[in-house]
């Protein structure tokens, strides 16, 4: 077992995950192929994580430990600790730098480039269902209703169910 490696992986795996057990796929495919864990050795992890006291997400300093002893167990805290401390660094950049005309432009501009990758991908699943009209004004209530602040998002949520309840039955 390469300790870098394995220290990358589920750097990783944390880096882009919402924590608890949602790195376990990430490191699950990365370790059975290499032969540095067995199902019975995630399985024995995940049971010691969910019976130590504390976060969920220490099932992973089990399966260090049990890949690579003391060492792995260190590279693992150590790899579930670091993506918690990158945000924390990077937000506080981000403070310093929101007030900038650059940076709110910056920000602007990524959020008009997901809306308009979200509005090709809607098209193309609107273009592959069968839409009527009644569909349609749902979705353009929803806009409406989105669009406008005070309005919270699961009244909007409720609005758009209780109408198609009410369209469709």
């Amino acid at each position: 077992m390469n300790p870098l490696i394995s220290f990358v992986v589920m750097f990783h795996a944390s880096l882009f995950s919402t924590g608890g057990m949602g790195n376990l796929p990430m490191i699950h495919d990365d370790y059975l192929p290499r032969g540095w864990a067995t199902d019975t050795t995630f399985a024995e992890s995940l049971a010691v994580g969910q019976l130590s006291p504390g976060p969920n997400g220490l099932w992973v300093v089990s399966l260090g430990y049990l890949t690579d002893g003391l060492r792995g167990s260190l590279l693992a805290t150590l790899a579930i600790t670091l993506p918690p401390l990158v945000v924390l660094f990077i937000e506080s950049i981000y403070q310093h730098l929101e007030k900038l005309r650059a940076m709110e432009g910056f920000v602007r501009g990524i959020m008009l480039s997901s809306m308009g990758i979200f509005a090709v991908i809607m098209v193309r699943l609107l273009s592959s269902q069968k839409v009527d009209g009644r569909g349609l004004a749902i979705v353009a209530g929803a806009v409406v209703l989105g669009s406008i602040k005070r309005i919270p998002v699961a009244a909007t949520l409720i609005l758009g169910a209780v109408a198609g309840v009410l369209l469709y039955s």
